[in-house]
């Protein structure tokens, strides 16, 4: 029992490096990998990193090329116009459910979260925003106490930040910490309505920047 519990730590620990690459790039849209080269890369053992492998391909993140490896999908406009309307839906719900069944510690945290963001920011920390993104995402969705929601936004969220990441320009940092902000700060209030407003219109910005792209392919 405890080399299995092992063996699934060592894989939630790949698949969040692995995320992480794909979402900052390291591994970018279209590169072809082998399991054995990521696994020396990362130190982590194949097996482990194959069922990670095989929870990212579930989220369209990679995709299995017989016998040539491992490809990150590439991202298409269309697709993910299509990905940010299934968002809206799943986003919606999750933080009206969240503000109104969040303990006093997930709003007390949420409301910490608000600063947090806004100084990393302020002090243009990219990484650091990301990262925190990605915390708070986390609180919002254990908040709502929807495991269905949650698992169906949770690779949705990991596209948009990869998406996001890639199309970045100055002044974008700001404006998407204010959005995030503005939903940590409902949801902390228990202010369902806010919270759904605060919602769609990160969603819109979203749809905004997505579409601002294609003049850049």
């Amino acid at each position: 029992m405890q080399a299995a519990t092992s063996q699934e730590s060592l894989a939630d620990k790949a698949y969040a490096v692995v995320e992480e690459m794909i979402v900052t790039l390291a591994l970018p849209p279209g590169q072809v990998f082998s399991e054995a080269e990521l696994s020396q890369q990362i130190n982590i053992g194949r097996t482990p990193l194959r069922e990670a492998l095989q929870r990212l391909a579930a989220d369209r993140l990679v995709t299995t090329l017989p016998r040539k490896g491992v490809m990150v999908t590439e991202i298409k406009i269309a697709e993910h116009l299509a990905l940010l309307e299934t968002r809206r839906v799943l986003d919606r719900l999750i933080a009206t459910r969240a503000a109104r069944r969040a303990t006093p510690d997930q709003r007390e945290a949420l409301q910490e979260g608000v600063q947090a963001i806004e100084q990393a920011a302020a002090e243009e920390d990219l990484a650091a925003f990301m990262r925190l993104d990605r915390a708070y995402d986390a609180i919002l969705e254990a908040a709502s106490r929807n495991p269905f929601a949650t698992t169906a936004a949770e690779p949705l969220h990991t596209h948009c930040r990869r998406f996001w990441y890639r199309h970045r320009h100055d002044g974008d940092l700001a404006q998407s910490a204010a959005l995030h902000a503005s939903i940590l700060r409902a949801v902390a209030a228990g202010d369902e309505a806010q919270a759904a407003a605060a919602s769609d219109a990160l969603i819109d910005y979203l749809e905004t920047f997505t579409r601002a792209t294609v003049d850049l392919f």
